[in-house]
């Protein structure tokens, strides 16, 4: 099995309380895996630590067999380790075409200097992004508000928007903070659907989400916390029959 992501011994606290304790857990290529748990269960932290916005008072993350340990969070983006956030961040005064391909940036091969004249390699790199964008944005539903202002769009719009901003700056690895948060019904469908073609497209993909029935529709494994540490994990159907997690969980969701 070849690891996307080993986090070995993970520690994290905030004023002598500890968010994250003693956390170790690996992430197969090409997986998806499902972080679940309460509110303060630790999850956005876990992902705050993995990608270096907090600097981790123990432990170690390595990424494809490298540590991410003392880079800088845009270091780990150009890495291929690109994350979303529970608020939807979207960037005013563009459209919603124009927010998916500011995702690509990272990625540009074109030089500057050509982009600026419009040169034949220029507008043919922006015609092969664009077509991109307006994929992603037709299989999440988004193509007929490609042209709108993005901020106009409901929160639930705006949330798939994010993932294919995220998907834009083409991931080997993509962290979703709660993707499902002010979706409805057909948006969580859509957002499944974009969830099982990103990993059979072979991007690994972890999940943060309290919806159960999208996390035991789509994960692969799931793994859930609780006070910042590991109480169970296993695939979805290992997770349904564990007792603490029906009680805890799965059971106040009603699912």
């Amino acid at each position: 099995m070849t690891e996307a992501l080993k986090i070995a011994g993970l520690t994290k606290s905030f004023g002598g309380v500890k968010a994250i304790s003693d956390i170790s857990l690996s992430v197969p290529k090409g997986s998806l895996t499902a972080v679940i748990g309460p509110n303060g269960a630790g999850k956005t932290t876990l992902f705050n630590l993995v990608t270096n916005l907090y600097a981790a008072d123990a432990g170690s993350v390595d990424f494809h067999g490298v540590s991410l340990l003392g880079r800088r969070p845009g270091e780990i983006a150009e890495m291929g380790l690109i994350r979303t956030f529970q608020a939807a961040r979207i960037f005013p005064g563009m459209t919603a075409r124009e927010n998916a391909l500011a995702g690509a940036h990272l990625h540009l091969r074109v030089p500057a200097w050509q982009q600026m004249l419009w040169l034949g390699p220029a507008w043919r790199e922006e015609r092969n992004l664009a077509a991109r964008a307006d994929a992603l944005l037709n299989l999440v539903g988004l193509a007929p508000f490609r042209d709108a202002a993005a901020t106009d769009l409901p929160m639930g719009g705006q949330k798939l928007l994010e993932v294919v901003r995220a998907l834009m700056a083409g991931p080997r690895l993509l962290l979703l903070d709660e993707p499902a948060a002010g979706l409805n019904d057909a948006e969580t469908a859509d957002l499944a659907e974009l969830l099982r073609a990103v990993r059979d497209s072979g991007i690994t993909v972890i999940v943060v989400e309290h919806n159960m029935s999208l996390v035991m529709g789509v994960a692969d494994q799931v793994i859930v916390l609780d006070a910042g540490a590991i109480v169970a994990s296993g695939s979805p159907q290992e997770i349904q029959r564990d007792r603490r997690v029906i009680a805890a969980y799965v059971g106040a969701e009603g699912a």
